[in-house]
């Protein structure tokens, strides 16, 4: 059996959280929103839990129940999702399996969920799966382009998106399994040549597809599981949602 371990992006800030807190330890149901999400981790046998701090990060490690499983690695500067896993390298240096890549602010995702993505991540021997959901208004998600064959060619953000991108209602939701050896090769290969100046994780799917290297989906029943938490009212509205169907949630 692969090993399999988990990174745990919560870095941020939260502006829109207007609190001087990170986003991530503000509770949900009672505990912080970060430990619903480790919480979820762990019931996966999972080898290691990195979780990427930065803003305030002793906050964070403290509300982190201590666990010899549990690591974390500060990212310094904020330059990107593709960055904030690049910092977890040294990490991963001897670690050869699967990681899943989740956000510390997205406390409904599922047990069931994850379980679904590896087992196809690794029924296909993908280099990469992701999470993805289906919006009649897709808003300004990144939206997910598909290949001949059906599986995921890339991601393309929406600012970057033609009228025909743009018409595609299938998004990313930001969470990802990948194969750990071709996660940190793809990793080196991407650049911050953008707007943004930042280090992209999505830049990585086209450097997998033009390896040959095989990237799949699966396509989430339920979005509100993807739901991040941006506001205090979006807090309180995911709160009210898990309260009202806590044994789904909790599976």
């Amino acid at each position: 059996m692969k090993k399999l371990a988990f990174i745990i992006l919560a870095a941020g800030k939260g502006i829109r959280m207007k609190s001087n807190k990170p986003k991530v330890v503000f509770e949900f149901d009672g505990q912080p929103m970060i430990n619903r999400v480790i919480k979820t981790a762990r019931m996966i046998n999972s080898e290691k839990i990195v979780v990427v701090v930065g803003y305030k990060k002793e906050m964070i490690i403290d509300v982190i129940p201590k666990d010899k499983n549990i690591y974390f690695i500060e990212q310094k500067e904020q330059n990107g999702t593709g960055h904030a896993v690049m910092v977890t390298r040294k990490l991963f240096e001897n670690f050869d399996g699967d990681v899943f890549i989740l956000c510390g602010d997205v406390p409904l995702l599922r047990y069931e969920s994850l379980k679904g993505m590896l087992k196809k991540h690794r029924e296909t021997n993908s280099a990469c799966t992701i999470l993805t959901a289906i919006m009649e208004d897709a808003f300004k998600y990144g939206r997910i382009v598909r290949n001949k064959k059906g599986n995921v060619l890339k991601i393309v953000e929406f600012k970057d998106a033609s009228e025909k991108e743009k018409l595609i209602k299938e998004i990313n939701t930001g969470i990802y399994c990948f194969d750990s050896k071709n996660l940190f090769s793809a990793l080196s290969k991407i650049n911050n040549k953008n707007v943004q100046k930042e280090y992209y994780l999505t830049d990585i799917l086209e450097i997998l597809n033009k390896e040959n290297k095989t990237v799949v989906s699966v396509v989430l029943e339920d979005i509100i599981e993807a739901s991040g938490v941006n506001s205090r009212e979006q807090l309180s509205n995911l709160e009210k949602e898990y309260l009202k169907n806590k044994n789904y949630y909790d599976k």
